[in-house]
C-alpha cells in the first residue's frame, strides 16, 4: 500500500449496526475500513462488500494484541483513525440488577476502549490519526426521561 493509503480501524462491526454503517462509508470514501466482529459472530455482512475483517473481544488481553500484530501487518505501523465502538447495554432496574451484567458492561464499554488505545496509541501518533470513542447511541435513540422534564 502507499504512504497515501489511509487506514481506519473500527470495533463492533455486527450486523446491522453504527460499525458496519462506518466502515461502509469509509470505504466508501476510499479509506480502508478494517472492521472487528466477535469471533461468534458471523462475517458474510463484510465479506459480502469486501471489507476487510478480523475477530476481536475487547475484554481479552490477547484478542487485542492478535489483533494489533494483524493491523501492523496491513498498514505497514500506521493507523489514521480509531473508532472504539464496541459496546454492550442490559437494561434492569436496580432490583434486578445482576452484578455480573454490570461488570461485563464495564468491562466492554470502559475497559475495552483503554485497551485498544493502549495497544494502537502508537500507530495513530504515527499517523498522526484520530481516536473517536461512541460510548452510547442516546443521540440517535432518546429515553423520554429528557424530553418530559420542562413539563416538570
Amino acid at each position: 500500500m502507499s504512504h497515501e493509503q489511509k487506514f481506519a480501524l473500527v470495533t463492533g462491526c455486527g450486523k446491522g449496526g453504527i460499525g458496519e454503517a462506518l466502515v461502509k462509508e469509509f470505504t466508501r470514501r476510499r479509506v480502508h475500513a478494517i472492521a472487528t466482529i466477535l469471533p461468534s459472530e458471523s462475517s458474510e455482512h463484510l465479506t459480502e462488500e469486501g471489507i476487510t475483517w478480523f475477530p476481536l473481544d475487547v475484554t481479552i488481553e490477547k484478542s487485542v494484541a492478535d489483533l494489533k500484530q494483524r493491523v501492523l501487518d496491513l498498514t505497514g505501523g500506521s493507523l489514521d483513525v480509531l473508532v472504539n465502538n464496541a459496546g454492550i447495554c442490559y437494561t434492569m432496574t436496580a432490583i434486578d440488577t445482576d452484578v455480573n451484567s454490570v461488570k461485563r458492561m464495564f468491562d466492554v464499554n470502559l475497559f475495552g476502549p483503554m485497551q485498544m488505545v493502549h495497544y494502537f496509541h502508537d500507530m495513530i501518533i504515527r499517523a498522526t490519526g484520530t481516536i473517536v470513542n461512541i460510548g452510547s447511541i442516546g443521540g440517535i435513540v432518546p429515553y423520554m426521561y429528557g424530553g418530559k422534564k420542562p413539563s416538570d
